[in-house]
């Protein structure tokens, strides 16, 4: 395969050097102090934000002295990215970061989400040369902990900036919405996520004699049936129907005359708007009590739903790529959660835009290399829609 171009667009230049900064969950490996550095040379006040193992940075600069209470952008995004898998499986290194014969930039992070990191910061630098003296402000939340536990990166973050006072208005997160060609979707909201651990408890014994013992196994077949059959809402114009998706059972000690003692189940709910975490507890401890069972429930809740209605950022967002692409972008609300859950409870309207997904958390990642330009021009036409 042919090495990289001397010719990179800047943009590209900047995803290859991030790509090839090996920044597996959560190590961030020099990333943010790479963006950190481009940043202040743009005029933006800088804070870096170690929270536990993993490194944040808070990045903000503000346009014309008369618009300190403007409004406020931000990108946000994450330098983390998921384990490589089995690098003999890769047609490349992950870590390389070369752009092949098809002209795809390939590389852990190219979708998730370097690119999409390297494409804000071209836009943004371009963006204030041209406009020193811009309205409001514009903002960076960059994360190292997306892909992993999503305890001390963007979470934390957030409830420092709300207890010190930070408005952010509008968020634009760099996760790879697209499904075919750059900005034919954008997500403007996403179902919340509602996790449980089920311990039903029944009585071990000999398989040969059922009546000095209780199978859980049994007992909780019923009730994890009723359960996935259950209809839970009808969602509405925004999101689908709250799902509800039985995701791992375990029980007995392996031998086979034996009744196990305990059966564990872990389940899951995506939920829209219609449905409340309380009242999907409720209804759930409710049909395992009508089925007499001895059990435990340990809820877990990943993120709450949120949704950014037509307004002011989406019709940015859908007018950028229109004059950049030509093409009429999709609003959604499907796939699974991201940063944005967390960065809407400021009540930001929050909308993410970004590559194509088609290889996100697979060997071989990649995408299409000229994108990024394209990208990066759809950032750069938001902000003149929104700060000028």
């Amino acid at each position: 395969m042919p090495a990289l171009s001397p010719t990179l667009s800047p943009t590209l230049e900047l995803a290859c050097d991030l790509i090839r900064r090996p920044s597996v969950t959560p190590i961030d490996e020099g990333c943010q102090e790479l963006m950190m550095r481009r940043l202040a040379a743009a005029g933006f006040r800088i804070e870096a934000m170690r929270i536990e193992e993993v490194d944040n940075f808070w990045a903000i600069r503000r346009g014309g002295a008369s618009e300190e209470n403007g409004p406020v952008l931000c990108f946000a995004g994450h330098t983390d990215v998921v384990p490589t898998g089995p690098r003999e499986a890769w047609q490349h290194q992950p870590f390389e970061a070369l752009i092949d014969e098809q002209g795809m930039l390939c590389g852990r992070g190219a979708a998730d989400m370097k690119g999409s990191l390297a494409s804000m910061i071209v836009a943004v630098e371009r963006f204030v040369a041209t406009h020193p003296e811009h309205q409001g402000a514009i903002a960076f939340l960059i994360t190292s902990d997306e892909e992993g536990p999503a305890q001390h990166g963007t979470k934390a973050v957030v409830e420092r900036l709300r207890a010190r006072g930070e408005r952010l208005d509008w968020c634009i997160v760099g996760e790879p919405s697209s499904t075919t060609l750059v900005g034919d979707m954008v997500k403007n909201g996403r179902r919340g996520s509602l996790g449980c651990t089920l311990t039903v408890r029944g009585v071990q014994g000999h398989v040969a004699y059922p009546h000095l013992a209780k199978n859980p196994i049994h007992l909780a077949t019923p009730a994890l049936a009723e359960l996935a059959a259950e209809h839970w809402d009808e969602g509405n114009a925004f999101f689908p129907p709250t799902s509800f998706q039985i995701s791992n059972l375990n029980s007995g000690t392996g031998a086979t005359n034996v009744i196990p003692g305990e059966l564990k189940a872990v389940f899951n709910f995506r939920f829209s708007t219609e449905s409340t975490v309380e009242d999907l507890q409720q209804r759930v401890t409710a049909i395992f009590d009508k089925h007499g069972l001895d059990y435990h429930l340990d809820w877990a809740l990943s993120g709450l739903p949120f949704l950014t209605e037509p307004g002011e950022l989406l019709d940015a967002v859908a007018a950028s790529i229109k004059a950049v692409t030509g093409r009429e972008t999709q609003p959604s609300t499907s796939g699974g959660t991201s940063d944005g859950r967390f960065i809407a409870t400021l009540g930001t309207q929050v909308v993410e835009l970004g590559p194509v997904n088609a290889t996100i958390h697979q060997i071989n990642e990649r995408i299409l290399a000229s994108d990024l330009d394209v990208l990066t021009d759809i950032y750069q036409q938001t902000l003149e829609h929104l700060l000028t």
